[in-house]
């Protein structure tokens, strides 16, 4: 038999392959907070709006899970929340809505952002631009 030389090392077949168990993190621990990866915004009028919201989460399991996700404006002021009440583990990433936001009339933008069952808010947002009318 062959041998490879470094660190934690698999010989397979004719190649060596690494394996990644540096620094002793877990794989699963890469992602702590759902990321939001799109949105969609629909004007309803009357400066109320409807968001589809794309949510990733790929570690989520019963125990842990994306759980929520809202909007807010510049200054972090929430205008909209949803809740979400069961985990999507089986369905990566998932489109949930959020209707009947109000948003100011001098507000450009909104940023969305999602909350982990676990760690609470965070994870990459989403800027999304207010319709104009």
């Amino acid at each position: 038999g062959e041998s490879c030389s470094g660190m934690t090392r698999l010989f397979v077949g004719w190649a060596c392959v690494s394996l990644a168990t540096t620094a002793g993190v877990a794989l699963a621990d890469a992602q702590r907070f759902p990321d939001v990866v799109d949105v969609k915004v629909k004007d309803r009028g009357g400066h109320v709006y409807d968001f589809d919201v794309t949510v990733s989460s790929p570690y989520d399991t019963p125990a842990r899970y994306a759980d929520a996700f809202r909007v807010k404006d510049a200054s972090g002021k929430v205008l909209g929340e949803r809740i979400l009440l069961h985990d999507h583990q089986t369905e990566q990433p998932f489109t949930r809505d959020l209707y009947g936001v109000k948003i100011p009339a001098g507000v450009g933008a909104v940023v969305i952002e999602g909350r982990d069952q676990k760690y609470g808010w965070g994870g990459k947002t989403f800027t999304a631009q207010i319709p104009r009318r």
